[in-house]
């Protein structure tokens, strides 16, 4: 099937078992700074800044271990964003998402085994505070994922030359921000889907990708009435999510026929993460 081109190859069932894997270890280092050691009777204050950082750090570590591999999404909603940007295939995204979610239950549910029944408490899972509805959590959710997904827009865009130091802690950074303010699909796809849509189409869009609008919208004007005219894409077609950046190099890797070229670019270190 031609949807599923390039999905049947070693690289990337490579990239799919790097996402597990970083789902796995983020949630359970994530969550684990959750937990309350105080139990249920003499519970603790919630220290945000432990979690918050915990966040961060532990995704900006992921990042910087599997992003040659997979491109480091580690979060369906980044993935989402980058099908809405044309950066991997549908059918790549249904496996990164589905890996992603997997990884996620096996990490809470060893970090479920690991630790006591008197302090286990609800795991990190996030509510909405008693006096907001779930419309403003949505609003919430939405607000600090745009901010995460821009970041990695900004950071990851290839065609910058002023980008320096690490990619990987940028983005733990952002992370980290947004758990200082925290429906956790809907907000978090909606907000990913607007940042990833506003940076590469509207701030920094692509010089080929304006010139084929163009020619798209020019022949369709001209062409008549109730008739049908197909625009051809001659362009190539290897998809941008098979570009892994390490600092320095660009590895081109082509997922679909397993080749690799390198070349300087100081540009970044990863395509995509979180």
């Amino acid at each position: 099937m031609v949807a599923f081109k390039g999905v049947w190859t070693q690289t990337f069932w490579k990239a799919v078992t790097a996402e597990f894997l970083a789902m796995l270890i983020f949630v359970l280092l994530s969550l684990g700074s959750t937990i309350n050691w105080g139990g249920a009777e003499k519970p603790l204050p919630v220290d945000m800044v432990l979690i918050s950082l915990c966040f961060g750090l532990s995704i900006a570590t992921m990042v910087q271990c599997f992003g040659h591999i997979s491109g480091g999404h580690i979060n369906p909603a980044v993935t989402v964003a980058m099908v809405c940007t044309r950066r991997i295939s549908i059918a790549k995204s249904v496996f990164y998402i589905a890996a992603q979610c997997l990884g996620a239950i096996i990490g809470a549910g060893i970090l479920y085994l690991v630790t006591p029944p008197s302090v286990v408490g609800g795991l990190g899972v996030t509510t909405v505070h008693g006096n907001l509805s779930a419309g403003h959590g949505l609003l919430v959710e939405l607000i600090i994922t745009f901010q995460l997904v821009f970041t990695i827009f900004a950071s990851c865009d290839s065609k910058r030359t002023d980008v320096t130091g690490s990619i990987a802690l940028a983005i733990g950074i952002s992370v980290a921000i947004g758990h200082l303010f925290a429906i956790y699909w809907v907000g978090p796809i909606i907000g990913a889907v607007l940042a990833g849509g506003l940076y590469e189409y509207v701030f920094c869009p692509d010089v080929e990708l304006k010139r084929r609008f163009k020619e798209a919208f020019s022949k369709a004007a001209q062409q008549t009435k109730g008739s049908y005219m197909e625009v051809e894409d001659n362009r190539s077609q290897v998809e941008t999510d098979d570009l892994i950046l390490k600092p320095g190099v660009v590895h081109v890797i082509d997922i679909d026929r397993g080749e690799e070229k390198k070349g300087k670019d100081p540009s970044g270190e990863v395509l995509s993460s979180v």
